[in-house]
């Protein structure tokens, strides 16, 4: 089931309830295409995954919350674990990657756009 998210102190609740579990946050708008398109991909993901939670912003309705975060474009998706967005990589897969290519400076707890097929490789990843 996707929670619809209003306010900030709502989504504050909503990620100390997750605990350590993924938290998986589109941010979207009524009037966006592309975010009606994968909506319903998004609510069968939160079907199909139980152990991670899901959340919907309307940057309309919830002005506060798509400013803390940064929303530029919708839909964009975040990514939480423990109440903090997922961090870039966990230290062994940054010196991996550090060491083998330079920095990696694309970020796998946000990403914009409806790609269902990568927002779920993005959930298989951080699970």
């Amino acid at each position: 089931m996707v929670q619809i998210i209003k306010d900030m102190d709502e989504f504050s609740r909503f990620l100390k309830a997750a605990g350590c579990k993924l938290v998986v946050v589109e941010f979207s708008a009524k009037w966006c295409g592309p975010c009606k398109r994968i909506y319903p991909l998004v609510h069968a993901m939160s079907l199909q995954y139980q152990n991670v939670m899901f959340a919907n912003v309307d940057v309309d309705d919830s002005k506060e919350l798509a400013q803390t975060y940064h929303i530029r474009s919708v839909p964009t998706f975040q990514m939480f674990k423990q109440t903090q967005k997922v961090t870039l990589f966990s230290r062994l897969k940054r010196a991996i990657c550090c060491y083998g290519n330079g920095f990696m400076s694309e970020p796998i707890f946000e990403f914009c756009g409806a790609d269902a097929q990568k927002l779920e490789a993005k959930i298989q990843e951080l699970m």
